[in-house]
């Protein structure tokens, strides 16, 4: 099959992961993938750069020449199917209108991150997101998502149920695992906690910061590890530092030194304000980590029973300053919820068995195509 793949490749963040995983996990079993991204670099290969005039780690302005280019490319390479990647994108919108005159089967993934509950601003302002997309997701052929919760959202916005399929994230379960990691002694800690993700107001880690100072976490010879970038960074980071057992690490591409700070680390936290469903969680818990996360987007399911530790969205900095010191004193308790969140992640959410759903999803959505033809 030959998979027309609109993604991300830069700036590192959840989105660039997940394509890079998928699209990689396809190659390796035969498929022929297309990989179509922003980029201000020259055609290679199997890769499509289209020019863009901005581009975060949240959306992508694309130029106006984009549209042209990418339809050209389509045109030319004659993919079964497209697949894309949604990247907070304008060309996102015009996608169902290219592929229907290029009669070519159009899937998407929809990432953004919610709060069902709507319980601050940033959760309202995830929403409008969603009532903007849910029009033009109509007119996909089929929308991945994660959670049954932000499918029950996305009908209500008008998009009907049968376009819509749940697949969770996976993990490759071989990759990310349990094992040896000098990271404590490299730190010099006798615990490491880890955040992992971007520096932004829905990340809400200035609440973990705050609850880590008061909790004096550094005293006891505990290390908090903050992996990652983003605009809130410069204003935080003088405040919450080394002094304070912080330590700044920047995003870090590299997936095995991501690992090796992983596999020694104790504790991992998320405590988002919105969420989909977190890859970084999803790593944390396949390497065994004790985990805590809010109960914002499909991240709470994830962990819920005694793969880890749920807290509300409302007053996390509150709950952590009672959490942080039980997790401290109760190694085993940690132990026990690191071994529950690694089978938690084989029983459901592999990177094999996201894949088996994708390649169904795919040959599904051609079947009848391929009836008539």
């Amino acid at each position: 099959m030959h998979i027309a793949w609109l993604g991300k490749k830069t700036p590192f963040c959840g989105n660039v992961t997940y394509s890079r995983e998928i699209t990689t996990a396809l190659t390796n079993r035969g498929h022929k993938v297309s990989f179509m991204h922003f980029a201000d670099t020259k055609a290679d290969g199997d890769e499509v750069p289209l020019p863009f005039l901005y581009k975060s780690q949240v959306f992508t302005i694309p130029t106006i020449r984009a549209k042209r280019i990418l339809e050209r490319s389509l045109r030319r390479r004659k993919p079964d199917i497209v697949h894309a990647s949604l990247s907070l994108s304008p060309l996102d919108f015009l996608l169902p209108e290219i592929c229907q005159e290029l009669d070519l089967p159009l899937i998407s993934t929809f990432h953004t991150p919610y709060d069902g509950k709507r319980r601050n601003v940033t959760s309202t302002t995830q929403l409008l997101a969603y009532q903007l997309y849910a029009p033009f997701l109509a007119k996909y052929d089929r929308t991945i998502i994660f959670c049954e919760e932000q499918q029950d959202l996305l009908v209500k916005l008008g998009v009907a149920r049968d376009r819509i399929i749940v697949i969770p994230n996976g993990v490759d379960e071989q990759k990310y695992t349990p094992g040896a990691s000098n990271i404590k002694a490299e730190f010099q800690a006798s615990q490491i906690y880890v955040y992992q993700g971007r520096i932004s107001t829905e990340k809400n880690v200035e609440s973990l910061l705050k609850a880590w100072k008061y909790c004096n976490m550094g005293n006891y010879g505990c290390k908090l590890l903050l992996v990652g970038d983003g605009p809130l960074k410069p204003n935080l980071e003088p405040f919450y530092n080394v002094e304070h057992g912080v330590i700044w690490l920047g995003a870090i591409r590299d997936d095995a030194r991501r690992i090796e700070i992983l596999r020694g680390a104790d504790v991992f936290i998320l405590p988002s304000l919105v969420e989909g469903l977190s890859l970084s969680l999803l790593e944390a818990m396949s390497c065994g980590l004790a985990c805590v996360a809010t109960d914002a987007g499909a991240d709470a399911s994830v962990i819920a029973g005694d793969a880890g530790v749920v807290i509300n969205t409302q007053g996390v900095s509150g709950q952590l300053r009672t959490l942080l010191p039980v997790l401290r004193e109760h190694a085993a308790w940690r132990e026990m919820l690191g071994k529950s969140a690694r089978q938690r992640v084989l029983d459901c959410y592999t990177l094999k068995g996201n894949i088996d759903r994708i390649e169904h999803l795919y040959s599904e959505t051609l079947a009848p195509i391929r009836a008539v033809s």
